[in-house]
């Protein structure tokens, strides 16, 4: 299993071979894309987060130890945010969610190429996870 920052420095490397904004886009609508549908019965007003311009719903699972994410969005760049979000957090502990320090959106250069609405929609999105990670924390 790798650590979070194994898989931030995976991502990073990946955006590394894309110099210009528009392949970048593409390359996060791809990963969007590949993302599994989230079923139906996980759409919910209360899976829906906060704060996001278009419609993300997420999911989040605690078992064995760690927390498994899985989500959907209605846009489909917001859909490739959400999941490399998941790529990265998905599959660890509550307490390394909550330690977590996600530098990968800084470094891939996503935060300062997407517009307000969207940018205040990752931290919505990522505000979430930290919310269940510490809601499942004082469960275990």
């Amino acid at each position: 299993m790798k650590t979070i920052n194994e898989l931030q420095d995976e991502i990073i490397e990946e955006f590394s071979d894309f110099d210009d904004w528009m392949d970048k886009y593409q390359l996060l609508i791809d990963i969007g894309s590949e993302q599994p549908a989230l079923p139906d019965e996980y759409k919910t007003e209360q899976n829906l987060i906060d704060g996001c311009q278009s419609r993300v719903w997420l999911q989040a699972d605690l078992k064995d130890g760690t927390i498994t994410f899985q989500a959907e969005s209605d846009a489909l760049i917001v859909k490739g945010i959400v999941a490399l979000l998941i790529r990265v957090l998905s599959g660890h502990t509550p307490q390394e969610i909550m330690e977590a320090d996600l530098y990968f959106i800084e470094r891939i250069g996503l935060k300062e190429h997407l517009s307000p609405t969207r940018s205040n929609g990752l931290v919505a999105m990522l505000k979430q996870m930290k919310m269940y990670a510490l809601a499942f924390s004082t469960k275990a």
